[in-house]
């Protein structure tokens, strides 16, 4: 309530993604399906990992914790973006924008984490395979999950205790399709840039602990398994691939955005859309096709509702 008092602005303008009537009505057909790409995509990793008695490894576990926080990061904002293509007005209550900031970096941060979980996961897997249900225990998994929810927590809660008290006397439009913390601050009516600078500290940070810590462990992960037979080097590649592929769709945007975030460019927008709508698309994408396993899970599911069809 302190920042009702200091404030005058109740609401904020979003500009979107384009001021173009005919734009907006092909951006809400497009993202409409992108969505229901989404939902969809990772709804079918959650079911059959959960109905596949043969995907109840530690992976997985990871796997479908994976598709729940990407799942989440796409509908914190996605679909009020869908519904203001067909608006004029495009408005968000200042509560409405913080609660956008915080579920962002909660969302972001824990998936930062639980990807850092999941190289742990593939190192003990392909480096220590005998020992990897001793080691991977339920009680571990439960612990790595919520030390990912819990740093997720600590760093939204920091970015949002910056905002608490900032002063919003206009202007008050942002321009993109979501309230994004480095836009926002700037509208502020005091000078931020000590605060723009903590929050560089804080998502950098984290950020770049993040990446270092998967970069070490795919790198220790090569190292060890240089000397294998080629079977067993392939393999391990070929699931060392697809974690590659997530981390660098996921981290490459989060450099861009907040290495420079209080920069003009409009590229900033559009790695905005990757990083909270097209990632989570790709994601479910790229474990499905480069995982034998969840695609046999998948074609044994599609196999038995077939002839359960048929039986009828």
């Amino acid at each position: 309530m302190e920042s009702a008092n200091h404030s005058v602005v109740s609401e904020f303008i979003l500009l979107g993604l384009s001021k173009s009537q005919t734009l907006q009505i092909l951006f809400f057909l497009g993202f409409s399906m992108v969505y229901a790409g989404i939902v969809l995509g990772n709804l079918l990793v959650l079911v059959t990992v959960i109905f596949d008695s043969r995907l109840h490894t530690p992976m997985y576990f990871l796997l479908i914790n994976l598709s729940c926080i990407d799942m989440s990061l796409a509908s914190f904002a996605t679909p009020k973006m869908i519904v203001d293509f067909l608006r004029k007005q495009k408005t968000i209550s200042w509560w409405g924008c913080y609660s956008q900031m915080f579920f962002m970096h909660l969302l972001g941060g824990s998936e930062m984490m639980l990807l850092v979980a999941m190289a742990i996961d593939r190192y003990v897997a392909i480096c220590k395979p005998l020992h990897y249900m001793t080691i991977m225990s339920p009680r571990v998994l439960i612990w790595l999950l919520l030390s990912s929810y819990t740093v997720g927590f600590v760093h939204s809660s920091s970015q949002m205790a910056f905002m608490l008290n900032l002063p919003f006397c206009g202007p008050n439009v942002v321009d993109s399709f979501f309230c994004d913390l480095p836009l926002v601050i700037k509208l502020a009516c005091k000078d931020t840039y000590l605060l723009q600078l903590l929050v560089i500290a804080d998502s950098g940070l984290l950020s770049l602990v993040c990446f270092l810590l998967l970069l070490v462990s795919y790198t220790v992960i090569i190292y060890s398994v240089r000397h294998r037979a080629a079977s067993g080097l392939a393999k391990a590649f070929s699931t060392l691939s697809a974690h590659i592929t997530v981390v660098t769709l996921f981290f490459a945007p989060c450099v861009f955005i907040y290495v420079w975030p209080f920069s003009r460019y409009s590229v900033d927008k559009i790695l905005s859309v990757f990083y909270t709508i097209f990632t989570p698309l790709l994601n479910p994408i790229i474990y499905t096709v480069r995982n034998q396993e969840v695609k046999a899970a998948m074609k044994k599911i599609r196999t038995r509702h077939i002839n359960s069809k048929h039986t009828l």
